[in-house]
């Protein structure tokens, strides 16, 4: 999903701190995110993010890069059987395939492992770019991050995703629940899109 910190290379411990840092901010917006969702859906979208990081947070990460990404995979199964939860425990899962057998991982190698996980996640959700959805927050992440040094990656990548959330303004929610408030929808920021945003946000 992005989360891990943008520096030149990226292990296990700085996977760990980054986690750390996210499930901080997802704690907090989880009023926010549960308050979005709770207008278009479940209402319970915070809950499931901020006790998500909170577990990948707490997992004891092995050296492997790609079986601690496959362990923050575990954590959200464990803790949450929501949609979105789903989706993230797939996206961790695409990184941990790329990358397993690894000590570390280079930072331009986040827009592949990015677009990975948007791709596997679009497979599992049956979504597509277009349709309102956290798929579109990726995606501009991957094409923002390329080209981009590990310093300058977080700034891209919130930017990315605040232009993505402006973006889709006006337009419907085509997939999941959402889609129903129809118009409705429109005026308001798709919960999933948002809640990236906060997790792109926490690692700064």
């Amino acid at each position: 999903m992005g989360i891990a910190p943008m520096t030149d290379r990226i292990d296990t411990a700085a996977l760990h701190d980054a986690l750390v840092r996210v499930a901080a901010a997802a704690e907090a917006a989880a009023p926010e995110l549960n308050a979005a969702d709770g207008a278009l859906g479940d209402g319970d979208l915070g809950i499931t993010v901020s006790k998500g990081f909170a577990a990948a947070a707490a997992a004891d990460l092995p050296d492997d890069i790609g079986l601690a990404f496959l362990e923050c995979a575990k954590a959200f199964q464990r803790v949450s059987s929501s949609s979105y939860g789903t989706l993230v425990a797939t996206g961790f899962m695409a990184a941990a395939k790329a990358t397993k057998g690894r000590s570390d991982i280079a930072a331009d190698e986040v827009p592949e492992l990015v677009a990975a996980a948007r791709d596997a996640m679009m497979a599992r959700g049956k979504g597509q770019l277009g349709d309102k959805t956290v798929l579109d927050g990726l995606d501009a992440i991957a094409s923002a991050l390329k080209g981009v040094d590990g310093g300058g990656m977080r700034r891209q990548a919130v930017e990315a995703v605040e232009a993505t959330l402006q973006a889709f303004k006006g337009r419907p929610c085509k997939l999941g629940r959402a889609r129903m408030f129809a118009e409705k929808s429109a005026m308001l920021d798709d919960p999933g899109q948002l809640a990236l945003l906060h997790i792109v946000r926490g690692l700064s």
